[in-house]
């Protein structure tokens, strides 16, 4: 074959480049677009909290301060025009003009207020703005973090009042201002952490800090203003039952401020909020798999209606990945057939929305795709998954994520015993142990310390597996390139010890890392949610289905290492680089389906079996690929075998 190592290394790293280019070049411009809009409510947050303060009775008290209100109102109503283009951009741009007109005329505080937090409201409705965190932070860690990064200008215990604090202008927030903090939600404090405050030495942490560690901060910071007193009283209200319906979820924590919750819901359900703020791990568990879907539908054909398809598209994936896919694996051991149709039915709902179909036509499907769901959640709900279907399920999960990797892996291991080279072992150990390793360091940081998209993760083994589908391919290739040499003794000692390089042998380490890590954060994602629908009862047969199945993979590696000795070396080169071929074509397709379910590559639906476990999906997209590639491997390896019975003995010894 004339491939040779340096002409892969441009191969996996144009690849890599091209497929880098098509994922992100998606996702940008709504990236960009809600950034704006964050800053934007950043703006009217401080403009209903310090408008009121500073302008009186028409009277100005602080000209710098009027001054910056005036700046931010300009700056929001500049943002508002940017943003993208929605049957209603014209009425917020509108809000936003009288909003700064307000503020030119002094009009009353509450006024200007309202008419920002209105604002506000509307722009993150319109634009489904994001305003909680996906998991409930962890204080210790809020309070770690303030520690060593507040605390010298906020003070220990927040009163404004730090070593630094002495001269600067203004002054830091004492977060015990009871009259301003009851004006602020937990979601404006993550807005400030994030973006800072221009003009003021409060500087932005977005960087220093990930999207998780901002969160803590803020929800420590929101315990400031509240005291024992009104924790203990809604601790004892929550355990009653008040208050379930006000903070049904933690984006209903972040966005409320006391003086709302207190003015529409009572004394009583200010005092939950504050101990609800203290214990946001309360609200952890309240949104199952498939609530979070039918809402993300929702929410996806609300931003249709508005004309806003790229965020529709980016919610209907979320529908999918963040939440039915959770689930995937028990639906499927109650009904199959109903775990299927609902797939199909949800690429179908995101095909209408990438060919711009009739609003109509969506609703439709949305509602289809809704009462699919609710017969799902009523399997999952009513039938009680016994100790034998939660353990198949947990068996069926290791194998149908870890039989790839094990058949890789070992053909790679078996391979270089056969070839003599136990030397370069070590290679492939370094691929796959770290692989192990940073698979679930990298599920545990996206619990508890970052935020990970159900897109991300796609993307990420959607990469992974096309560029092991180039490696695999390249060594497929070669392996059967040498299947037809002549005296094997002289090319074991000769041709193998001198090509396997050091760059061929870190592609091998490569391949071995990504059949591993590609596999692992997912497997974890999936044994957490079926741990938790499970029970405390069910975890025995969790544990007892992944151990039958880690046993099952150990015996698969032991079958192919016993077989492999004992098969003649020139069989076992050509029937390696047969199944690498093959599992190349696998990968390729699953590297597809895992694009599509991440929204970076149409899908376009045909009438086909679908099989999932070796990467068969029924789409154009998929199936040509696959087929292409299967052609290109048949006439390779058929032009191999051909050309070597025309080349001299000597020549291919």
């Amino acid at each position: 074959m004339g491939l040779t190592i340096p002409s892969l290394g441009k191969w996996l790293s144009g690849l890599a480049l091209l497929i880098s280019l098509m994922g992100y070049g998606g996702v940008g411009s709504a990236e960009v677009a809600e950034g704006r809009a964050q800053t934007a409510l950043h703006m009217l947050d401080y403009i209903s909290v310090d408008y009121p303060e500073f302008i009186q009775d028409g009277q100005v008290l602080n000209a710098e301060e009027y001054q910056e209100q005036l700046e931010f109102a300009h700056e929001v109503l500049g943002i508002v025009e940017q943003l993208p283009v929605t049957p209603q951009k014209g009425e917020i741009a509108e809000q936003a003009h009288q909003l700064l007109a307000s503020i030119q005329n002094k009009a009353p505080g509450e006024r200007v207020a309202a008419a920002a937090n209105g604002l506000r409201w509307e722009i993150i409705r319109i634009y489904q703005i994001e305003i909680a965190p996906q998991q409930a932070p962890d204080l210790e860690t809020g309070e770690s973090l303030y520690e060593a990064r507040c605390a010298t200008c906020h003070g220990v215990e927040g009163h404004g009042d730090g070593p630094a604090a002495q001269g600067l202008e203004p002054e830091p927030t004492n977060f015990h201002d009871q009259a301003r903090q009851e004006q602020r939600s937990i979601y404006s404090l993550f807005s400030t952490i994030t973006l800072g405050v221009p003009g003021t030495a409060m500087p932005s942490f977005q960087q220093p800090l990930s999207e998780q560690q901002r969160w803590a901060l803020a929800f420590y910071v929101s315990t400031f203003a509240t005291t024992p007193e009104e924790q203990k009283g809604g601790a004892a209200l929550w355990q009653q039952g008040l208050g379930k319906e006000i903070f049904p979820d933690l984006q209903a924590l972040t966005s409320q401020t006391p003086r709302e919750v207190s003015a529409q819901h009572g004394e009583e359900a200010r005092q939950v909020l504050a101990y609800l703020r203290s214990e946001p791990a309360l609200l952890r568990s309240q949104e199952s798999p498939l609530n979070l879907s039918l809402k993300r539908l929702e929410q996806s054909l609300e931003a249709y209606r508005e004309g806003n398809n790229e965020r529709a598209q980016q919610l209907a994936v979320e529908a999918y990945l963040e939440g039915f896919e959770l689930v995937e694996a028990s639906l499927n051991t109650l009904d199959s057939t109903l775990r299927a149709h609902i797939e199909r039915e949800m690429m179908a709902y995101r095909a209408l929305i990438r060919e711009g179909a009739p609003v109509a036509a969506l609703q439709a499907e949305q509602k289809a795709l809704q009462e699919l769901l609710g017969q799902a959640q009523k399997r999952l709900e009513e039938t009680q998954l016994s100790p034998t279907a939660i353990g198949l399920s947990a068996l069926a999960i290791i194998l149908r994520e870890g039989l790839e990797a094990v058949l890789i892996v070992g053909a790679i291991i078996s391979f270089l015993i056969r070839s003599g080279r136990r030397d370069a072992l070590m290679y492939v150990h370094l691929g796959w142990i770290p692989a192990l390793v940073l698979g679930v360091a990298t599920w545990f940081a996206a619990t508890y310390f970052i935020s990970i998209s159900g897109a991300s993760r796609e993307l990420t083994e959607g990469i992974a597996a096309l560029v092991a589908a180039v490696i695999l391919l390249y060594v497929g290739f070669w392996l059967h390139g040498k299947a037809y040499a002549k005296g094997w003794r002289a090319f074991i000692a000769k041709q193998v010890r001198g090509a396997l390089n050091q760059r061929t042998l870190w592609a091998l380490a490569l391949l071995s890392f990504l059949a591993v890590y590609r596999e692992v954060f997912e497997t974890v994602l999936f044994y957490q949610a079926l741990w938790a629908q499970a029970g405390s009862e069910g975890h025995g047969a969790v544990l007892g289905g992944f151990g039958v199945g880690v046993v099952v993979l150990l015996i698969v590696s032991g079958l192919i290492f016993y077989y492999s000795v004992r098969l003649p070396i020139k069989l076992f080169f050509g029937v390696t680089s047969v199944l690498l071929a093959l599992l190349a074509v696998i990968l390729t397709g699953k590297g597809i389906g895992a694009l599509q379910e991440a929204g970076m590559i149409p899908v376009h639906p045909v009438t086909f079996p679908s099989m999932p476990a070796l990467g068969v999906y029924p789409n154009w997209q998929v199936l040509l690929l696959q087929g292409t590639l299967l052609i290109a491997v048949v006439v390779g390896f058929g032009y191999t075998h051909i050309a070597s019975r025309r080349l001299p003995a000597a020549n291919n010894a």
